[in-house]
C-alpha cells in the first residue's frame, strides 16, 4: 500500500470517529501526533492531544447531535491530504463560547449547517496539523451571532 493511501486511511478514520456521531474520543491517541494542532478559524487552534479532546468535548456538550463527513474523494499527495466535507449540528446544550466572534446562551435552539475544506499532514502515520477552512459565516449566520442579509 502506498504512503499516500495510508494516509487517506487515517484521515478517512478520523473524519469518521473524531468528526463523526458518534464520535471516539481514542482515535485522539491513536492517530494524532503529541504536537497535533488542529485550526479552524471559528475556533483558533486546539493545541496537543489533550485540548484536541477538551475542546471537541466541550463542543459536543453543547451541540449533542454534532456530526461531520467527508464528501467526494480524499486527494494525497506526500504528507499531505485534502479532504471536503459537511456538517453541523443543534446547540441544545450548555453555553458556549469556542467561538471567534460571540457566544451562545445554554440551550439556544440555533443550528448551523455548513461545509469547509482540511489539510491534514501527516507524519509516520499519525495527523501533526489539521487547518481547515470551514464556511464560518453560513455556520455564525444559522447561530444568529452574524445577521443575515435581508433580500
Amino acid at each position: 500500500m502506498s504512503k499516500e493511501q495510508q494516509n487517506k486511511d487515517v484521515v478517512g478514520r478520523w473524519f469518521k470517529e473524531y468528526w463523526g456521531n458518534p464520535w471516539n474520543p481514542a482515535v485522539v491517541d491513536d492517530l494524532a501526533a503529541a504536537d497535533v494542532v488542529v485550526h479552524y478559524p471559528l475556533h483558533g487552534p486546539w493545541k496537543g492531544p489533550e485540548v484536541v479532546k477538551r475542546k471537541m468535548t466541550e463542543f459536543r456538550e453543547a451541540f449533542p447531535d454534532l456530526n461531520f463527513w467527508g464528501v467526494g474523494d480524499l486527494i494525497a499527495e506526500g504528507d499531505f491530504v485534502v479532504g471536503r466535507w459537511d456538517g453541523g449540528g443543534t446547540h441544545t446544550g450548555p453555553a458556549f463560547d469556542d467561538m471567534a466572534l460571540g457566544s451562545l446562551p445554554a440551550n439556544s435552539g440555533r443550528s448551523m449547517r455548513f461545509t469547509g475544506t482540511t489539510v491534514f499532514k501527516l507524519r509516520d502515520g499519525k495527523i501533526v496539523e489539521e487547518i481547515g477552512e470551514e464556511g464560518a459565516l453560513t455556520a455564525l449566520q444559522g447561530l444568529g451571532i452574524v445577521p443575515t442579509k435581508a433580500a
